[in-house]
């Protein structure tokens, strides 16, 4: 903008010393000096109604809201994002945990049983917005609900179905959720955790009573007596293999939540010999054996 103010309007000659000098000179400068601070104090409430300030001018409050305006062709470094912590949930409340994309960029939960996530405040469509959230599973079986807008990138969701994920074990996870039309179409990122639940890297000495681990594809065994142990329920797609290094001494007995060689319930997979193997595939609820070495289904 260009400022009203006319220094040129205020006659600096004037009075002229050692001669009458008529009354109306002294009117219009003081008229026009008037004039001037009057457009001065507009344009300085209008700068500090819309500048963006390192700190608050005195006797006010800091608000740098820039109201969705645009800023481009800028340098940034050292730039945060504010985090949103929201404790404990559901806690007492409601098993609804609402994000509110105003409030913040990062948000974090810890769950004490299952809850259902909704979103609130995305940018207008047209405009993309972004949140992740960092979820502190406490326990394993809970479950989070999406609402039916998260549509995008569900495919490979390890642990979901039906817009629900299901948390096979403890821990932290952590999502990013993007929008580009105001919340009527969101895409979820899984940002920790393999992408493909066909492929679960490691292997595991497996012990006797032990439940085999769904977070590693191998669980390798040598018995020391007749031992069991316990495979639960996986998630679709997941590919789990057991081998017997050692069973001279006393077989493995695997029980198995959700066999698929039973009408329903429980099996069991039996390793007599050393070397004996199988894969199982989790497909329809339900884990089938793809392959199989000297390994017996009841």
């Amino acid at each position: 903008m260009s400022s009203q103010i006319n220094p040129n309007n205020v006659d600096g000659n004037y009075p002229v010393a050692g001669v009458p000098n008529n009354t109306q000179g002294f009117r219009d400068n003081f008229t026009n000096i008037k004039t001037n601070f009057q457009y001065a104090e507009d344009e300085l409430n209008d700068l500090e109604s819309k500048v963006v300030l390192k700190a608050a001018l005195t006797g006010t409050t800091l608000d740098n809201n820039m109201g969705d305006s645009l800023i481009y062709a800028a340098k940034i470094q050292d730039f945060s994002a504010t985090r949103v912590s929201l404790g404990v949930v559901p806690g007492s409340g409601s098993s609804t945990v609402t994000i509110n994309y105003a409030a913040g960029h990062y948000q974090t939960l810890t769950t004490d049983n299952s809850i259902t996530l909704a979103f609130t405040n995305w940018p207008a469509a047209g405009s993309a917005g972004v949140v992740r959230v960092q979820m502190s599973i406490s326990a394993s079986g809970h479950t989070v609900t999406l609402p039916s807008a998260v549509s995008v990138g569900t495919s490979n969701l390890q642990g979901y179905a039906s817009n629900v994920i299901s948390f096979n074990q403890s821990g932290v996870y952590e999502f990013e959720f993007v929008t580009n039309n105001g919340g009527t179409t969101i895409s979820i990122f899984d940002l920790n955790r393999n992408r493909d639940p066909i492929y679960l890297p490691g292997a595991e000495d497996l012990a006797a009573s032990a439940g085999a681990s769904l977070t590693k594809t191998t669980s390798y065994f040598s018995t020391a007596a007749a031992e069991t142990a316990t495979l639960a329920a996986g998630v679709a797609g997941q590919v789990k293999v057991f081998s017997a290094v050692d069973v001279t001494s006393g077989n493995m007995v695997v029980t198995v939540t959700n066999a698929g060689w039973k009408a329903s319930g429980t099996g069991t997979i039996t390793f007599s010999t050393r070397g004996s193997s199988c894969t199982l595939m989790y497909t329809n609820s339900k884990w089938y054996c793809i392959g199989n070495n000297g390994a017996a289904f009841a």
